[in-house]
């Protein structure tokens, strides 16, 4: 396991799980709908449904530069920021991290990491803390090794994240960057009323 001296530890990676393959491979990952992954951006509400965290603090963390929209910032009154699906894993991970006490100087230092990876190596990544510092793991072996070493107190496996958000985001509506058009996602249970209103 290598340190790469800003609070991570990094090494070498192992195969993927075949569904990650696929959608790691596509440039941003994400749900697969009409458009492309990398052509689909996500409404604060939207992301804040699919993470788990509030309005204001995604507000926050954009206003202070923690996690950024990196599809269409605010400019201003009446203008909505759009996340693409990689923003919307690295605001679970950053609130997953934040549950479980990690210092906010080292989640920015992983934030950071996290933006510079790949989306394949992103999704084969594992993030292990003692709650000082964040380290990487990219193989079982390295989780056993910083295990043995008593250094790991958690860990977030980037790839069951990465299908969490996936499948929230898939649910949810989504919004095309080049046309603006609204995707509409496929929730069962919209289904269901949908039936149930023409029934009437």
């Amino acid at each position: 396991m290598r340190s790469t001296g800003d609070g991570l530890a990094t090494g070498d990676p192992y195969p993927p799980p075949g569904t990650l393959a696929r959608a790691a491979a596509e440039a941003g990952g994400g749900p697969a709908q009409d458009a492309s992954p990398e052509q689909i951006g996500y409404r604060g509400p939207t992301a804040c449904a699919a993470t788990g965290i509030t309005y204001r603090q995604l507000d926050y963390w954009a206003r202070t530069g923690l996690v950024e929209p990196s599809v269409r910032p605010a400019y201003g009154s009446g203008t909505q920021r759009l996340y693409s699906f990689r923003d919307v894993v690295v605001l679970k991970i950053v609130k997953r991290l934040l549950d479980t006490g990690v210092a906010l100087q080292n989640i920015r230092t992983a934030v950071q990491h996290l933006r510079s990876v790949g989306p394949a190596e992103l999704a084969r990544m594992t993030l292990m803390s003692d709650g000082a510092t964040v380290y990487e793991c990219t193989s079982p072996d390295e989780v056993v090794d910083l295990l043995q070493g008593g250094q790991g107190i958690f860990g977030i496996a980037v790839g069951v994240v990465w299908r969490d958000v996936e499948s929230s985001l898939a649910q949810m509506h989504g919004e095309r960057v080049d046309t603006g058009e609204t995707l509409i996602g496929h929730n069962p249970a919209d289904e269901l009323a949908k039936r149930r209103n023409r029934a009437v």
